[in-house]
């Protein structure tokens, strides 16, 4: 038995900000990502996007934090 199956309750809210004052730059960086893979993205709900839209989102925040840490490791 997956011993993952019964923790979620614990994994419910992982996508929870754990600093509140990072809030407001997490969604800039995700309006900046959204604009540079041309997803028009409002303020606010999202939920009318499209699976790759927000796919393409998601993925070009992970293209941007993984090249930072890259930039860190010079």
């Amino acid at each position: 038995m997956n011993n993952n199956t019964n923790n979620n309750s614990s994994n419910s809210s992982s996508n929870r900000i754990n600093v509140p004052e990072a809030r407001e730059g997490m969604n800039q960086f995700k309006m900046q990502a959204a604009n540079e893979v041309g997803v028009n993205l409002k303020n606010g709900y999202n939920g009318d996007l499209t699976s790759r839209e927000a796919g393409s989102i998601g993925g070009q925040m992970v293209k941007k934090m993984v090249e930072a840490y890259e930039q860190g490791l010079k």
